[in-house]
């Protein structure tokens, strides 16, 4: 069923500034979104610098990252004090 009074042009004048509004809230909304992704990439943390970066050439014995004031122990293979998971 249609209705009685169909006025194509009444209709597309009365709708105009609605669909206009929704468009410009729309591309405010997307705008938001995009600093503030690029805000956050701005302010993301870096990487480090190469002078404080450890590679594995430097660390032959595979110990990691640790500061040199980490009191690790060796841990020999038959230790009878650790305890290993299967």
């Amino acid at each position: 069923m249609t209705p009685p009074d169909t006025n194509l042009k009444k209709q597309k004048r009365r709708h105009r500034f609605p669909l206009v509004g929704m468009a410009i809230i729309a591309v405010f909304a997307i705008g938001v979104i995009i600093y503030w992704i690029l805000e956050e990439v701005a302010t993301a943390p870096g990487p480090q610098d190469e002078s404080e970066a450890a590679t594995p050439a430097d660390d032959p014995e595979g110990e990691g990252n640790a500061p040199p004031s980490d009191p690790a122990e060796p841990v020999e293979p038959d230790d009878p004090d650790v305890e290993t998971q299967p």
